[in-house]
């Protein structure tokens, strides 16, 4: 396994997996609240709701600059306790619920951190620049916001899932396409040893930035490109804390601790997350793990993906 750092500003893993006990410290003293929303029907989110099976949920604190989000949770139909998987949304922050993986015996939880998009649809009060925060505020803040909060969120929201009486706390997993892959690369290595079971990254983001930023990258890696430039044309001092920033959330920075079963896609025309960064990931895993190329296939969620990861969640959850 390659022990270099990928870039020269990147953190060591000790202080990766200090990053971790923080913000997963963060998350569980967090005070929060929970409430089941009435469900608002609109088609541009979802056109099949079940109140029985599948509940909307917001997510609310009053701590200070906590934004409200929201979660689906859907319930496996089998009566008594189940497994649960954790879905993270891509950077388009979609809605979406899992049906083919509840009627498998899972309980499924779409977490949408921020209060991005909400059950009437998305909040575009929260974009700048036609686009969403996350990515530069991580970067533009040298990472006291951004994707530390996106996280934080999510942490508490799998907090809340967990301890619902009818999920078996000790069976979990996170999977996603693009940034929800990334992410949930980055939640399973948060919660490594809270006895997550295992991850499945579907083409994802947040991954080998030193890569995709050594020229200018298309799709959503051009937004760390542009937020990088502008520091160092602003502020250069600045510059290396805002790599060490991405560092954290690179999930080549969390390979060491990505020691569950770890299941990873790949288009081969990918342009927007290409083979080279999944595949740099993939090299350096230390535990189980699977890779799948899918010939002609660009940046998308695929049918391939989902019965992949199903397989994946029944042998390994």
């Amino acid at each position: 396994m390659n022990k270099q750092p990928l870039h020269k500003d990147y953190p060591q893993p000790a202080e990766v997996d200090n990053w971790c006990a923080e913000l997963l410290a963060e998350a569980e003293a967090l005070e929060f609240t929970a409430q089941p929303v009435d469900f608002v029907p609109n088609p541009t989110v979802d056109t099949r709701h079940d109140a029985n099976l599948c509940r909307y949920i917001e997510f609310s604190s009053p701590s200070q600059a906590y934004t409200n989000f929201f979660a689906i949770f859907q319930s496996a139909p089998a009566k008594g306790p189940a497994p649960l998987l954790i879905h993270l949304p891509g950077y388009g922050t979609e809605m979406t619920r899992h049906p083919t993986l509840t009627a498998q015996g899972f309980h499924v939880l779409h977490v949408n951190p921020q209060g991005y998009t909400t059950p009437q649809g998305k909040n575009l009060a929260l974009q700048r620049h036609g686009t969403w925060p996350v990515l530069p505020d991580t970067i533009l803040t040298q990472g006291k916001t951004g994707y530390r909060d996106w996280l934080r969120d999510a942490l508490v929201a799998v907090r809340w899932a967990r301890s619902l009486p009818t999920v078996q706390a000790d069976r979990f997993a996170f999977f996603g396409t693009s940034q929800g892959g990334g992410t949930a690369l980055l939640l399973a290595s948060i919660m490594r040893d809270q006895g997550v079971c295992a991850v499945a990254g579907d083409v994802p983001f947040l991954t080998n930035f030193p890569l995709m930023c050594a020229k200018q990258p298309v799709g959503a890696y051009n937004l760390a490109y542009t937020a990088l430039a502008k520091v160092a044309a602003e502020n250069p001092d600045l510059l290396p804390a805002s790599w060490r920033a991405l560092g954290f959330v690179d999930t080549l920075s969390h390979s060491h601790r990505l020691t569950m079963p770890v299941l990873l896609t790949a288009g081969s025309i990918d342009i927007a997350c290409p083979t080279a960064t999944v595949r740099s990931l993939f090299d350096v895993l230390p535990g189980t793990r699977s890779y799948t190329e899918l010939y002609q296939q660009g940046h998308a969620y695929t049918t391939a993906f989902l019965h992949l990861a199903a397989a994946w969640f029944r042998l390994y959850v």
